[in-house]
């Protein structure tokens, strides 16, 4: 979808600290095809926010009072499933990020990225990007991946495993690929399991983890 003026990508924020959600708003002002709806104070108002709104993306702090970033990505999803949903927080670390993805984060980014850099990260969401600060690819392909890249390319998986990963590397629920390749949830859940045995990975996590590694070599 094309977005301008008059189609701006619709935005809330939620952030603990009133100084981050007020400066997030001047930062983002300056791109006139982006426009904030609203801003909260913990997961809870961003999923009401959420609901209420139906934005075009949602910018999530992770640590927050009475509900976490990452606890409230499912919920959002939930009463919102066409919201992007980034991370936008200071940890730079495998576990809040191996977290953020398996909750189905669509981007994660830290909060030293400049203006034209998550401008630029809100708009490629949109356009069904993973979207990553350099530090958080740099973790990815050094500690998160499972496999080997040349052991993986000796692993044969079907035309319909491929599928199945490649919608799992944009966050979907075995639901919502169901619902995408017109398969039954419990035939989306059997292909999971037969790449995991496959490929040797021992959690949902580890799969989600491989799928997006994928994507950014």
């Amino acid at each position: 979808m094309l977005f301008d003026i008059d189609n701006p990508i619709t935005t809330i924020i939620a952030d603990d600290h009133e100084v981050v959600r007020a400066g997030l708003r001047r930062l983002l002002s300056v791109d006139k095809t982006i426009k904030i709806l609203d801003d909260g104070a913990n997961g809870e108002d961003a999923i009401r926010l959420a609901e209420y709104h139906k934005p075009i993306v949602a910018l999530l702090d992770i640590l927050m009072p009475k509900m976490t970033g990452i606890q409230a990505i499912n919920e959002i999803k939930k009463v919102s499933p066409t919201t992007y949903v980034i991370m936008l927080t200071a940890f730079e670390d495998a576990e809040h990020l191996e977290l953020a993805l398996a909750a189905g984060a669509d981007g994660y980014l830290t909060k030293d990225i400049s203006a034209k850099d998550l401008i630029e990260s809100i708009k490629l969401v949109t356009q069904g990007e993973r979207v990553f600060s350099k530090s958080i690819i740099q973790i990815i392909q050094k500690k998160l991946m499972p496999l080997n890249f040349e052991e993986v390319k000796q692993v044969s998986v079907t035309k319909r495993e491929q599928d199945v990963l490649n919608l799992v590397a944009d966050g979907l629920t075995s639901s919502d690929i169901a619902e995408i390749l017109e398969l039954s949830i419990r035939t989306v859940e059997s292909h999971r399991y037969n790449i995991m045995q496959k490929l040797g990975i021992k959690s949902a996590a580890s799969l989600v983890k491989f799928a997006v590694g994928r994507t950014l070599r």
